[in-house]
């Protein structure tokens, strides 16, 4: 193994466990706040492997996107409900959910083991076609981005504008309006 493949598995292994990491963070954490730090982990770890795998425009989307707009966004609603927004705990013990997860885990895991054990052998070695050299790069993401898929491009970007109303709109919740509220007591001195 050379000196730069070495490199190359250390990246991916750090990326990988950063993935990792975050998820556990994301899915564990008591705090919504540590859930979103969570999550900007995985997607960091997301935009290495990208980067490993020499998609350097989809790692900058990555962290434009998701870890720009997402999470922020995430961050702010977190912040604007405060804590008054989190649920009750509901008095189950944490060891019956981490056990619960277990389970799924392993069955999940091992219907994975099976499926792939199952289609490897049914299935046989076929060659990978090799894509044109334009294939990936900005120019052709942009092409196929702004004619083809101009439609969902739009419609995504409605979708976040709906987004944040709604997150300002629950953020700002059930508040008095300061010119009702004077109204109405001067209706009841009346």
């Amino acid at each position: 193994m050379t000196k730069m493949q070495l490199l190359e598995w250390a990246f991916f292994a750090i990326a990988a466990l950063l993935s990792l990491g975050g998820a556990i963070a994301t899915v564990a954490a008591q705090r919504p706040i540590r859930s979103a730090m969570g999550l900007l982990m995985t997607i960091l770890g997301i935009c290495g492997c990208y980067l490993l795998l020499h998609a350097e425009f989809l790692a900058t989307i990555q962290l434009i996107v998701y870890a720009g707009a997402v999470v922020i966004l995430f961050i702010f609603v977190v912040m604007l409900l405060g804590t008054a927004a989190t649920s009750p705990s509901d008095g189950k013990p944490s060891f019956t959910r981490y056990l619960s997860a277990g389970v799924f885990l392993a069955c999940v895991l091992g219907v994975g083991g099976l499926m792939l054990r199952v289609t490897s052998a049914q299935t046989r070695k076929t060659a990978i076609p090799t894509a044109d050299a334009s294939y990936g790069t900005i120019e052709k993401v942009g092409h196929e981005l702004f004619t083809d898929k101009v439609i969902p491009f739009e419609l995504t970007g409605a979708l976040l504008l709906v987004a944040v109303v709604g997150a300002l709109a629950v953020g700002r919740g059930k508040q008095v309006d300061p010119t009702r509220a004077s109204s109405g007591e001067s209706e009841k001195e009346a």
